[in-house]
């Protein structure tokens, strides 16, 4: 597997340099720069649709729990 390492560097490497060297190459770099920019505002709403449907899941486990021991005894 050694033999394979610097025939593989070189080939990564020289399409990533193919990639910054061409035209269409560089377009997407900054097609994908663009999107990582916009992806902290789609994570936070990510964050709070995934916190609202927490919240909905809490309120539905604690009606459970209030279903199944409606009067707790004292002292528990």
């Amino acid at each position: 597997m050694r033999r394979w390492y610097v025939p593989l560097t070189v080939l990564g490497l020289g399409g990533i340099g193919a990639l910054l060297l061409t035209e269409r190459g560089r377009a997407t770099l900054r097609a994908l720069f663009e999107r990582f920019q916009q992806a902290p505002d789609k994570l936070l709403e990510m964050n709070d649709t995934f916190q609202s449907e927490l919240d909905r899941i809490q309120a539905a486990l604690d009606q459970i729990a209030d279903a199944i021991d409606p009067h707790p005894e004292p002292g528990r």
